[in-house]
């Protein structure tokens, strides 16, 4: 533990020449009573005895050379608040002061809006929000001061091809790993991207393309993980082979290079009633294994190893997602969530679980038809309080839960028995913010915009502070070296704790797994993505039995071989070889997916991969071979799977017979789909033309939607609306012209994007009744200031309420002279 100031400070005599020191740089009291790093003190030494010396920045270098780029150890937390729960993953802080009173004004503010929570490492303050509205609305990460506020760098990126509503953006929060100073950050819309400390980015994935991430209207995207060198992703996802089954599904990257480690599938089903999960993983070790505890939008919370995606357990409670983080306290986990239970009738519950006391030995049991992770019994349920919270997250602290409802209240609960000790109606609505904790306070954002300060050292709440804010508190408080940060959907806020003293506890120490015998191997990456005429280079990792990285596999001969899961309803390969353990594909490799089997010292491993065609490309369907066959959305129809590489195609569409030829019918037996996106080349992809004929099941009342994607733009024909459309997201970016649409009639659809040097691009689109004569001016041209300059080709049907099919044939990708 560090005290700085207070009572009974140690005098030295160099505190004299920090205070001239001070008044020569017109530092700020709070900024000089700061803790204060050998590196600190080496700066000022340099910066006082020398001011006049060019020899400053040369003699700085020489101990930097010595000197780790960034607080290492125990001492990551100190001063830092590293994502969004905080230095506990429990919204608790780890400062206390000689003194304390939230100033009633803001040190400052910024007018950018926000739903999420600041990040804080090494003096750099970063936040997340968006700002502009229409086609203009950007999210966007801001480096900033940590003291002024004063922006660093900023990057900003707009919406695309999401169905996200009513500006719910910037719903989570960046993640900085402390040992490289990079944060990393989960767009609304799926762009997962690295930054470096300057703003250089790092690596990116854009987890709709790549991964056939789902968006939905509420717009929780979450926040990012990182633990040791695992960056953990999370979200709604359906991709191709087994894992085309839309599922909630956490991606296990390599923080320093974005290669995929893992993918893992811990829940079951898809998620009830569209309902994404924004539940932020809690990550302990436990039964020497390193784990992370989460809600899932099918329900359950689950236990899944970190270091390499194995799914251990699931608990499943609610008919609903669960959204809210767990905590641990000992060896229980304390949640709530907000949906319907599934042993009664009443909405949402408080609960405490026992947690397995062997994870290899759970006690569960594994659905054979739904697989996931093995399920607990009921009986683990320890304690239950009827509270009712969807978004709003537990603070656990000294023995008791503090946690907000729906309704605004306050409660406080013994984490024991789960007793209600006191209760304080704060408002008349809570959504999404959670309270952080800090020297016995409770900092409390509520929804209508004000934020609290609530005393709970003694057994009754006493409110110390109610400040109004501009707009709503949807975010969560982040706590500082003696400063509040908070966003609204207004304004960005830094309060100070007026204090003469801060004292920073020391964090638990984190007990990493010991590494065992190697019993598998990891390839890296796990799923390859490759060109026609590309290759990759694959290391391979060698793991103990709880994911433990024993070593690398050099300079040893690995025997791949092509690999077809027993379950697999398509058994494809992909197109691509082997030469030492660089993959590749020919330039005439054809469009393909499979998998990989590495072989070498008694280990083995697998490796996922597919190979997407350059342009041209075209596919008319008529070489499949269609019967009835298990997995159809259709009993006893003939069909067949649509193209295994294609991203998210799997479910959502099936080869059948129309009108004499074969084509692409969109299924509608899961509402999940009713809106479907399908990608079929390389997210990377630009200047190209999308064409297809595409036709609507239905009559004069009811039709449904069909089109094609290009660079990120949805251009469909909306039969009920008769007009042909371009949109990005319907409330950003939405442009159409009348067109007639006339039920089981074809059409041909095309398209292209032409992007300008300036970044502005013009989205061009024509129609017309299949196999009369093309036109020859384009049927709508939409301008887009900011346009976007890359994207997946894809195909897109909505179905409303799955009542009327649609039809894509033809389909042809070709690039633009």
């Amino acid at each position: 533990m560090t005290k700085i100031g207070g009572e009974g400070p140690v005098y030295r005599p160099y505190v004299l020449i920090f205070l001239i020191y001070a008044i020569m740089r017109e530092i700020h009291f709070a900024e000089l009573m700061r803790p204060f790093s050998f590196t600190d003190r080496f700066v000022f030494v340099i910066d006082f005895f020398y001011p006049m010396i060019s020899l400053r920045r040369a003699l700085f270098a020489l101990i930097a050379v010595g000197t780790p780029a960034f607080i290492q150890g125990e001492d990551i937390h100190k001063g830092n608040w590293l994502s969004w729960r905080g230095p506990l993953q429990t919204g608790v802080s780890l400062e206390s002061y000689e003194g304390f009173k939230l100033s009633e004004d803001p040190v400052w503010t910024d007018e950018i809006s926000g739903q999420g929570t600041p990040v804080i490492f090494d003096g750099r303050l970063y936040t997340w929000g968006y700002r502009g509205t229409g086609p203009d609305l950007e999210e966007v990460l801001q480096a900033r001061d940590e003291k002024t506020g004063e922006i660093i760098w900023e990057r900003a990126s707009s919406d695309f091809i999401s169905d996200t509503i009513y500006n719910r953006y910037s719903v989570g929060a960046p993640a900085v790993d402390p040992e490289t100073g990079n944060v990393i950050v989960a767009t609304t819309f799926g762009l997962v991207t690295c930054y470096d400390k300057e703003g250089n980015q790092v690596w990116q994935h854009s987890m709709i393309e790549r991964f056939g991430r789902l968006t939905f209207p509420n717009g929780r995207a979450g926040a990012p993980v990182i633990d040791g060198d695992i960056a953990l992703i999370r979200g709604v996802t359906s991709y191709w082979g087994a894992d085309g089954p839309a599922r909630d599904r956490f991606f296990g990257f390599d923080k320093n290079t974005g290669e995929l480690l893992w993918s893992s599938t811990p829940g079951v089903g898809p998620p009830f009633l569209r309902d994404s999960s924004m539940s932020q993983p809690f990550v302990e070790t436990r039964n020497g294994k390193r784990v992370f505890y989460s809600g899932t939008g099918c329900g359950n919370i689950v236990c899944v190893n970190i270091l390499d995606g194995t799914p251990i357990w699931r608990y499943q409670m609610s008919k609903g997602g669960i959204n809210s983080m767990p905590v641990i306290f000992g060896d229980s986990l304390i949640g709530i969530h907000g949906k319907e239970n599934l042993d009664t009738t009443e909405m949402g519950r408080l609960f405490s679980m026992t947690l397995p006391a062997d994870y290899n030995e759970t006690g569960g049991v594994i659905d054979e038809e739904q697989m996931g992770a093995p399920r607990l019994p009921d009986s683990v349920e320890e304690w239950r309080a009827a509270l009712e919270m969807f978004t709003s997250s537990p603070v656990l602290h000294e023995g008791k839960v503090y946690q907000m409802v729906k309704t605004g209240s306050l409660f406080c609960v013994d984490a024991k028995t789960g007793k209600k000790l006191w209760e304080k109606k704060l408002s008349n609505s809570q959504l999404h913010a959670s309270p952080a904790l800090v020297d016995g306070r409770l900092i409390v954002p509520t929804f209508p915009g004000d934020l609290y300060v609530i005393n709970i050292s003694g057994d009754e709440p006493v409110e110390e502070n109610k400040i109004k804010l501009d707009g709503n508190c949807i975010g969560s408080p982040a706590i500082c070296n003696g400063k509040v940060y908070v966003h609204t959907t207004e304004k960005f806020y830094a309060f100070e704790i007026e204090n003469s003293g801060i004292t920073y506890a020391a964090a638990p120490e984190q007990k990493m797994p010991e590494a065992g015998e190697a019993t598998s191997l990891l390839p890296v990456p796990s799923d390859v993505l490759l060109k026609a005429g590309e290759s990759a280079t694959v290391s391979l990792r060698k793991l103990d039995a709880n994911g433990v990285v024993v070593g690398k596999l050099d300079n040893v001969d690995v025997d791949w071989e092509a690999f077809v899961p027993p379950t697999a309803r398509v058994k494809a390969q992909m197109d691509a070889g082997f030469k030492g353990n660089t993959i590749s594909a020919a330039d005439e490799a054809s469009l393909s997916a499979g998998a990989w089997k590495a072989n070498a010292d008694g280990l083995s491993g697998i490796l996922r991969g597919r190979v997407i065609s350059g342009f041209p490309y075209s596919e008319g369907f008529e070489d499949y071979e269609l019967e009835a066959k298990p997995g159809g959305s259709v009993a006893g129809r003939a069909f067949d799977f649509p193209p295994l590489p294609w991203i998210g195609a799997r479910l959502k569409w099936e080869v059948v017979e129309i009108d004499g030829n074969k084509a692409l019918s969109k299924t509608l037996d899961r509402v999940l789909f009713q809106r479907s996106l399908s990608f079929i080349g390389h997210p990377d992809s630009s200047n190209y033309t999308a064409q297809a004929d595409v036709m609507t099941d239905g009559n004069r009342r009811i039709k449904s939607v069909v089109g094609l994607i290009n660079q990120r733009y949805i251009i469909s024909l909306v039969g009920n609306a008769n007009i042909l459309e371009v949109s990005s997201n319907h409330e950003r970016l939405k442009e159409s012209v009348p067109f007639r649409i006339s039920a089981n009639t074809w059409y041909s659809l095309k398209t292209r994007v032409d992007i300008a040097e300036d970044g502005s691009g013009v989205v061009r689109a024509k129609a017309w009744v299949k196999g009369e004569a093309e036109p020859e001016a384009w049927t709508i041209e939409v301008k887009h200031q900011k346009a976007h300059a890359k994207g997946a080709p894809g195909i897109f049907g909505f179905s409303p309420q799955a009542q009327k099919t649609v039809f894509v044939d033809n389909i042809q990708i070709t690039p633009n002279n």
